[in-house]
């Protein structure tokens, strides 16, 4: 009978210990919920060294490491519970959060599918998974899954907006309409959502209930930026300027600095013909940003409208220092000159612009202009030729044709010229064919 002894000695010592590492591990858990995670983490480590087989010790220090910081300790603890438990769905899925954490989607990919074969119901990971997706480019797959996690559990808010998300990027607007209107059903005060929503509302064409989303947006937050912006951008494509300047004086109000408020604020007050206001705004983009060349050429455009040619010189000067490669400033400014009689100077400008496009028409029927200004009658039938070669229906160039040819004394060509003019709806050609035609 004392032969046995040993044996009991040793069933009593194993029981002993694995008792301890449980004490410890109870330990560990209490700390954990008291939030001394480094407590915890130490009772989870004595559990463990008494037991190395105890699976849930190193699932939840994985979790406190995580709270502390250390996700990469995380990841080897959940690695580790995983390796003694590998049917643990709970286990993959909290691992797979880590590794997106630590930006490796595509090990998080890997786990959340482990997770989603050992529980195919579970909404989180088709939810989770598909956010690896989406960020990894695979739109489409990403699609399915939000798709599956709805049909796992309908109730989330967030998984029809990001659906709905995902759907715009594929170019189903509609689509994306349906579930950021879901989405809304679901939490009314989802501020994103109605960001979103207004979006697909101005692409389809609603730009009143783009509006109205994002005035439901500053209901939500009186000092949302982006909602002020967004409405007054849809306000202004409305012809709501007044109100446009509203929203964006608000946006200004909330960041002195942001100078796409001051920018489109300008613009509005040009259209309303408020061209001292405008070139403030402008004044005020171009203090803010130096290189805004938008700004530049809409102080100059409306400095033009003042008459003001050589300041607006100035400011196309500026645009073709920032970018000698855009015709539309050297077209401008040739107009600038043109007004300020510098025909020559006007002549090159336009050539210019020809030269970076040839087939800018206005630029070849303004050069005409002003060779027939300076009496290049040959010059100018060229520029109107092309212009007609370019815009075969073009009403005005048949008309300055006809008039630089009759000055060349070809009635017959000038008279076909205006013909074709009234042919076209230019009536003014009327009173040359009257004068000079039989």
């Amino acid at each position: 009978m004392r032969k046995l002894l040993p044996l009991f000695i040793l069933a009593i010592s194993f029981n002993f210990y694995g008792q301890l590492a449980e004490d410890y591990y109870n330990k560990g858990f209490s700390k954990d919920e008291s939030g001394d995670y480094q407590g915890a983490i130490q009772n989870y480590s004595k559990a463990i060294g008494l037991d190395t087989n105890f699976a849930k010790a190193y699932y939840t220090r994985g979790i406190c490491r995580d709270k502390l910081g250390d996700k990469e300790g995380s990841v080897k603890d959940l690695t580790k519970a995983i390796n003694l438990n590998h049917k643990s769905p709970k286990a993959y899925f909290v691992r797979g959060n880590y590794k997106y954490e630590l930006r490796d989607k595509e090990g998080a990919i890997q786990d959340y599918s482990q997770a989603i074969e050992l529980d195919p119901k579970s909404a989180s990971a088709y939810y989770n998974r598909g956010n690896c997706k989406h960020e990894l480019g695979d739109k489409e797959g990403a699609l399915k899954d939000y798709s599956q996690a709805i049909e796992l559990d309908p109730v989330p808010a967030k998984t029809y907006y990001i659906r709905g998300v995902c759907k715009y990027e594929l170019g189903d607007k509609e689509g994306a309409l349906k579930d950021f209107t879901k989405a809304i059903e679901l939490n009314p005060k989802y501020e994103a959502v109605y960001h979103n929503r207004g979006i697909c509302k101005y692409e389809l064409g609603d730009k009143g209930g783009a509006i109205q989303d994002y005035t439901k947006m500053i209901e939500l937050d009186s000092k949302n930026i982006t909602a002020y912006y967004n409405r007054g951008a849809c306000r202004d494509e409305i012809g709501a300027e007044e109100y446009a300047i509203q929203d964006y004086t608000k946006v200004i109000e909330l960041d002195p600095k942001n100078a796409d408020a001051y920018y489109n604020r300008g613009n509005c007050k040009s259209q309303l013909k408020n061209y001292k206001g405008a070139i403030e705004d402008f004044n005020k983009v171009i203090g803010l940003d130096s290189n805004y060349m938008d700004a530049y050429y809409s102080r100059g455009s409306s400095k033009i409208e003042l008459k003001n040619y050589a300041d607006a010189i100035k400011d196309f000067n500026k645009i073709i220092q920032l970018d000698d490669n855009y015709p539309k400033a050297y077209y401008i400014r040739g107009i600038c000159k043109s007004k300020s009689a510098d025909k020559e100077g006007a002549i090159q400008d336009y050539t210019k612009a020809i030269n970076i496009d040839p087939k800018y028409d206005e630029a070849y029927s303004n050069r005409g202009l002003s060779k027939s200004a300076l009496s290049d009658y040959k010059g100018a039938i060229e520029d109107f030729t092309k212009v007609i070669e370019l815009k075969p229906k073009n009403a005005t160039a048949y008309y300055n044709r006809g008039v630089s040819k009759s000055i060349l004394q070809d009635n017959d060509g000038a008279c076909a010229d205006w013909k074709k003019a009234v042919e076209l709806g230019k009536d003014d050609a009327f009173e040359f064919i009257k004068k000079n035609c039989k």
